[in-house]
């Protein structure tokens, strides 16, 4: 998968720039700008180049045969999104259950332009005491990118700005759909 994954990326024009100290064993890896399908299928791609055995989170309730099966293989992780069912709980006891273990999450939560980037992969890092590995899709410059592990402090609004600071200036396919 590795050589097909690099190949269709050189295809397509894309290159991979970063990657994980192999010494971080867990952490939330943030994806944005996310305002498309195709972010997914170069994301993919740009981890099996990188073999970053990543994982994402859907609803339990796309996880009926046979599509169930397809999501697991792509690294998909059933969350309960019912009411009550906290996700950041049932993913903090991800991390307490697991050696190793990348979950890649979407802040912006949509494709669809958001004002307020929700808050719980944040607080998942936090309270898992794992750091946070922004990722990103620049479809300007055809880059799929990977910075510096970052550490919560426990002030979000300081550490949002960071964040901030390092997707400042990144292109989104549908740039009108992304804003911090």
């Amino acid at each position: 998968m590795k050589k097909l994954s690099a190949f269709i990326l050189k295809l397509l024009g894309w290159q991979i720039v970063g990657g994980i100290n192999p010494e971080i064993k867990k952490c939330v890896m943030i994806i944005a700008p996310h305002t498309s399908l195709m972010d997914f299928i170069i994301g993919r791609l740009a981890f099996n180049v990188l073999d970053i055995k990543v994982k994402f989170l859907i609803k339990k309730e796309f996880f009926f045969f046979p599509l169930g099966y397809f999501l697991k293989a792509l690294g998909g992780l059933a969350v309960d999104r019912s009411k009550g069912a906290s996700i950041v709980t049932q993913v903090i006891r991800l991390f307490s259950q697991n050696d190793s273990l990348v979950i890649a999450i979407t802040p912006e939560g949509t494709r669809k332009l958001n004002y307020k980037w929700e808050r719980g992969f944040y607080f998942i890092a936090l309270q898992a005491k794992v750091p946070i590995i922004p990722g990103y899709l620049d479809y300007k410059e055809k880059i799929a990118g990977i910075g510096q592990a970052f550490y919560t402090t426990g002030n979000f609004e300081d550490d949002f700005k960071v964040l901030e600071n390092f997707y400042r200036g990144r292109t989104a396919k549908y740039p009108k759909q992304f804003n911090l």
